[in-house]
């Protein structure tokens, strides 16, 4: 484990927390132009509020300039500048006193988590609000209440970025997260550093066989609209992908399918998270919550996975200001989840259906293959490569052949290699 890249991640996780993210807005743009000094080639794209994405329509532009309470002896509360989580997300502008018995209906607090401060967003219906710590709401004494949200709401832009490298081939493999959460750690800030330094990898990769398409989007109106507007291509190009999410904590490994749960996504990702943490979790289609949704709704069915950390909605700091950087989100979380995802992405540019050339088993000595010492050792590395040998008939994947073999995939990338320099082995494509 390179915990020197988990350190990289992790600042530029600290890096990004700043900026004031929502679905739309100069928080997701700021993001995205930090992104991009990692990712020169990102290209920065928009949709105009208003516009149709299937059955929704793409919402207006929300931007905060402050927002707070100020109590009736003058103390300023739920201060935006303090903690973006404070305030609803999009919230409307109001500038008002009310007593503390009308205020309270505004205010949302978690009794159970007293000294967490909730996310709460009304993204599609106008409202206001605050967020606060219920340690703190109990303490609130009767008398005026002064409320102030400096916000606008107005026809603007949803924001993306996408990100395309070209492989030998035309066929895709496609990879999605979100940036549209303030300031939280696991649900939202591993998913775009984690995924923004697995492209960084796969730029580095000069012999690509598939491309890669990669999205930073708002979660949900993003995904649908970006299907939207390119469900043909995707439909006809991707033949694997993640969504990326809840990827940095030290907790677990988990797994959610695609609706299906047999796609070249699914295999590979059970098969890493296999040899990564046999102890790992998981899930159903039915415990879907994510962007995973849109991708793999009836009549889109892309072949999108999710390799994860600990999920979404299973961790107690999920959805609150605990979802941090210090208690959730660590180096080695970051690059544990970076790995399981970097070792999927290897076993699908090297899936492929090896085919033995030769009938009967081939003569390994002459091609020096076969050792000429022989110890344990030499015996389990040749016997690998006979069980290689044995069920490369053309129809077993290499992911299916290591399940046969009962070892990691990337425990035969070197053997196959060898048998293919050798003229042993052919690879014939799905």
């Amino acid at each position: 484990m390179d915990l020197k890249l988990g350190v990289e991640m992790h600042n530029f996780a600290k890096l990004l927390w700043k900026f004031d993210r929502s679905l739309t807005g100069p928080g997701v743009r700021d993001t995205l132009l930090e992104i991009k000094n990692l990712l020169p080639n990102l290209q920065i794209k928009s949709i105009n509020s208003g516009e149709r994405a299937f059955d929704w329509t793409i919402p207006k532009e929300w931007s905060v300039e402050d927002a707070y309470i100020i109590t009736p002896n003058g103390e300023k509360i739920c201060n935006f500048k303090d903690n973006n989580l404070h305030l609803v997300g999009y919230s409307v502008p109001i500038d008002t006193k009310l007593v503390l018995s009308d205020l309270k209906k505004h205010l949302h607090s978690l009794p159970e988590q007293p000294d967490a401060i909730p996310y709460v967003t009304s993204y599609y219906n106008e409202r206001w609000g605050f967020c606060i710590k219920h340690s703190q709401l109990k303490t609130l004494k009767d008398g005026e209440y002064r409320v102030v949200i400096e916000s606008s709401l107005f026809d603007g832009v949803l924001n993306y970025g996408e990100l395309v490298l070209n492989g030998a081939l035309k066929k895709e493999v496609f990879l999605s997260t979100y940036i549209c959460h303030p300031s939280m750690a696991n649900n939202e800030l591993s998913g775009p550093v984690v995924t923004t330094f697995l492209a960084k990898w796969l730029m580095l990769q000069k012999n690509r066989k598939y491309t890669y398409r990669i999205i930073f989007i708002p979660e949900t109106i993003g995904s649908i609209a970006y299907l939207s507007q390119n469900i043909l291509q995707l439909k006809d190009q991707v033949i694997a992908g993640y969504n990326i999410t809840c990827i940095g904590d030290d907790r677990a490994y988990s797994y959610l399918p695609s609706r299906h749960g047999d796609t070249v996504s699914d295999n590979v990702a059970k098969h890493v998270l296999k040899w990564i943490d046999p102890n790992y979790i998981k899930y159903n289609w039915n415990d879907r919550g994510s962007d995973e949704r849109q991708y793999c709704a009836p009549g889109v069915d892309l072949p999108i996975a999710t390799i994860m950390r600990t999920k979404y909605g299973m961790y107690e700091e999920y959805h609150t200001s605990l979802d941090n950087l210090v208690d959730v989100v660590t180096p080695s979380g970051l690059v544990g989840g970076y790995d399981a995802l970097k070792k999927s992405l290897e076993a699908i540019e090297r899936n492929s259906f090896p085919k033995v050339t030769v009938l009967c088993e081939p003569q390994l000595g002459k091609r020096g293959l076969y050792p000429t010492m022989s110890t344990k050792e030499s015996g389990k590395s040749v016997r690998l490569m006979m069980n290689l040998i044995t069920w490369s008939d053309g129809k077993n994947s290499l992911i299916e052949i290591a399940n046969k073999c009962g070892v990691p995939v990337w425990d035969l990338y070197l053997i196959l290699d060898s048998l293919i320099e050798h003229q042993l082995i052919t690879l014939v494509e799905e």
